[in-house]
């Protein structure tokens, strides 16, 4: 996703940043799977009002 086109569909700035949920409790863990430490989660989201555009597992290959 390019940020440099996204128009926030809110508050409509074009002024978006990416932050990074990666601590043991804000990972996503695969389904069945009990010894795996999972996956960060990446959100691309506006810096003016804070609506979220995108949500990313930061590393898919965990699952």
């Amino acid at each position: 996703m390019n940020q440099e086109n996204l128009t926030c569909k809110s508050c409509g700035s074009n002024t978006f940043t990416k932050g990074e949920i990666k601590n043991g409790y804000g990972n996503v863990m695969p389904i069945g799977k009990t010894l795996t430490f999972g996956s960060p989660v990446i959100y691309t989201f506006c810096k003016k009002c804070g609506e979220v555009s995108s949500i990313k597992i930061a590393k898919p290959e965990k699952f």
